[in-house]
């Protein structure tokens, strides 16, 4: 019996590390394509000359940053920090916000701040790296054939169209067909730097780190410029993170240290040797590293591959932006399940073309791989930079780790990221001010959201007035009661929904059986299923008026039918029938007016970013031939 369980245990543990490899690792595993080619590339700013002590240093500092940043650091130390088996940098938001912080209200104000400019640069990276990655894979035509140089845009615009054409499919489709192509591709770039390596074996003492430390102090003016390309080796590995809910730490673990890890690595030391043999071959080491029969399958085979890297962000994109949702840093967007059996796969269509156009945008205005390089830097280095500040404060504040251990593994890692980061800054003025840009637009709108969402609470709340004097004046002036159930969907218990107000205050009407229903997001992914529904009958027992508050965790989506029939079997007092249900809907138009809450600028962006909230009938699983949709406006 256990043998037998072990064994099924054992191909759906494989199906899960294939799984992965076809949505977690696209981005990193294909950053061999450019990133020896972007360190050595004479048009650089602060080119690095193919020397043999620049070779040796650089393979050096790549295999050093991989492995303690990516190994160590994000795959045996940052995945441990999920909130309920969700990750991302919302997840290390939401574990800060969720627990008292050591200098009050500002620390933990300054500490989200920080996380959400993180989240904000994901988003910059998430439309990076499908311009980067599909440009340097169809780049490699120009080896193969160099009068199709032409072509290289037009091709990689198509791909790119229909890479985003094709996300409504869903995750698990895509990860199964996208699996077994990275498998292949792993094996296939392994396999071409085990040649290389071959005939240049001594480039294996690269792995040393005195190579990496000598070039850092013995070549500090151009090791330290080159960081702003080696960098490119780690991109991918917040997507990692991000997508740690789709598979979980266990797939993402081992697919990282068996195959995805070995494979990268074998890349970039082939690479090497090619450069020690062949100075010239710095322009295309990667494809140069290929034997010419088999370049234009590879060319084929890494468009694929950076196809399936454009995936990972991608679905990271998603997972960030409805946490952003849930947690009220953007407004309600249409979010579409795509897998019956995960519930963490998901679409986001405002994500999706907002990324698509912003992609073909950095498509056709940077033209080049090259070009893109260290904008891409930029937003790896201040996302890494900013989680490794915000995991290693939960390390402290909510693990209890030591103090020493904190600030010696903190130093570690932030000595390398901040020498990233400023090697970075070094480029502002050649793509570098991209991410930046992108990080400070979404992190406004972001921001703006969260406070034009608060005042406008304040407002709406004392126009609606408190729950419980109303209820007690239904009790004083009866009103009619017709036949039917009614459901009003309100914020919370505190005060009335205003559909409900404007029926008794116009109408003169009430339903027999009035459910006034709050959806509440926790801070965790699920709700725990014996705490999801409380009831309230607000201090009245044959009324026929209840308040019903249904828990849900920011990675689920509210279903008020089952919420109702979920309801129906705690109270007595409600009996559904969900065919003669109503439901009412209260809808605000808002309006720019003169508080002086929020500079005017910020209004006119609070109600602009309101244009893309998605239709709450839709968002809350109602059935539309029995929606009804009362407005009122209010002025920020």
């Amino acid at each position: 019996m256990t043998t037998h369980a072990q064994g099924t245990r054992s191909p759906a543990k494989a199906a899960l590390m294939v799984g992965a490899l076809g949505v977690v690792f696209g981005d990193i595993g294909t950053s061999p394509i450019y990133t020896i080619q972007t360190v050595f590339n004479p048009e650089d700013p602060h080119p690095v000359a193919a020397s043999t002590d620049s070779v040796f240093g650089i393979i050096s500092l790549i295999f050093w940053s991989v492995t303690l940043i990516v190994t160590i650091k994000y795959v045996l130390l940052v995945l441990r920090a999920d909130n309920n088996g969700e990750g991302g940098i919302f997840a290390l938001i939401t574990l800060i916000r969720g627990r008292s912080v050591p200098g009050g209200r500002r620390a933990k104000y300054t500490l989200a701040a920080l996380g959400i400019f993180g989240a904000s640069l994901f988003f910059g990276d998430s439309m990076i790296t499908p311009a980067i990655s599909v440009l340097s894979a169809v780049e490699g035509l120009k080896v193969v054939q160099p009068e199709l140089e032409h072509l290289i845009v037009p091709i990689t615009a198509v791909i790119i169209i229909i890479l985003f054409a094709a996300q409504r499919l869903g995750t698990a489709r895509i990860g199964r067909s996208f699996g077994p192509v990275m498998v292949l591709w792993f094996l296939a770039i392994g396999a071409c730097g085990v040649s290389g390596i071959a005939k240049h074996p001594e480039i294996l003492k690269a792995l040393s780190p005195t190579y990496a430390l000598g070039f850092l102090t013995g070549h500090f003016s151009t090791a330290f410029f080159a960081l702003a390309a080696v960098v490119l080796a780690i991109t991918g590995a917040e997507a990692l993170y991000a997508d740690l809910g789709h598979f979980g730490r266990s797939p993402i673990t081992r697919a990282w240290l068996f195959l995805v890890f070995p494979a990268c690595i074998l890349s970039y030391l082939g690479q090497g040797a090619l450069v020690l043999e062949d100075p010239n071959a710095f322009s295309s080491p990667f494809f140069l590293l290929v034997p010419d029969w088999g370049r234009l399958p590879m060319v084929l085979l890494a468009t694929a591959a950076t196809v399936i890297a454009s995936q990972s962000v991608i679905t990271g994109a998603f997972s960030v932006a409805r946490q952003a949702v849930q947690l009220g840093y953007l407004p309600r967007l249409r979010i579409k399940h795509t897998s019956e059996e995960t519930v963490g796969q998901i679409y986001v269509p405002w994500v999706n073309w907002a990324l698509m156009i912003s992609v073909l945008t950095l498509v056709f205005a940077f033209q080049t791989s090259a070009a893109l390089a260290y904008a891409f830097g930029m937003a790896v280095t201040g996302t890494v930079t900013i989680t490794t500040l915000l995991f290693f404060y939960i390390v402290r504040h909510q693990w209890g780790k030591p103090l020493w251990v904190v600030i010696g593994g903190a130093a570690v890692f932030l000595t390398v990221e901040l020498l990233f980061l400023a090697a970075n800054l070094t480029k502002l003025t050649h793509g570098a001010w991209l991410p930046l840009l992108i990080g400070i637009t979404v992190f406004t709108v972001l921001t703006t959201w969260q406070r034009g969402r608060a005042l406008v609470t304040r407002t709406r709340e004392t126009k609606e007035g408190s729950l419980r004097v109303f209820i007690d004046e239904l009790h004083e002036r009866p009103v009619r009661r017709v036949p039917g159930t009614a459901v009003f969907l309100n914020r919370g218990d505190a005060t009335v929904p205003l559909a409900m107000r404007a029926n008794v205050e116009h109408n003169h009407i009430l339903h027999e059986q009035v459910v006034i229903l709050s959806v509440e997001t926790l801070q965790m992914p699920y709700a725990e299923e014996e705490n999801r529904i409380v009831v309230d009958d607000l201090g009245y027992v044959d009324d026929g008026i209840i308040h019903v508050t249904a828990r849900y965790g920011y990675m689920e989506t509210a279903n008020v039918p089952e919420t109702l029939r979920l309801a129906a079997e705690q109270s007595p007092e409600l009996s559904v029938d969900l065919d003669d249900t109503s439901y009412f809907l209260s809808t605000i138009e808002l309006r720019v007016g003169d508080s002086p809450d929020m500079p005017r600028w910020r209004k006119r962006l609070f109600v602009a970013t309101s244009g893309i909230t998605a239709d709450a009938a839709e968002y809350f699983g109602l059935p539309r031939d029995r929606v009804v949709i009362m407005g009122s406006h209010i002025s920020v």
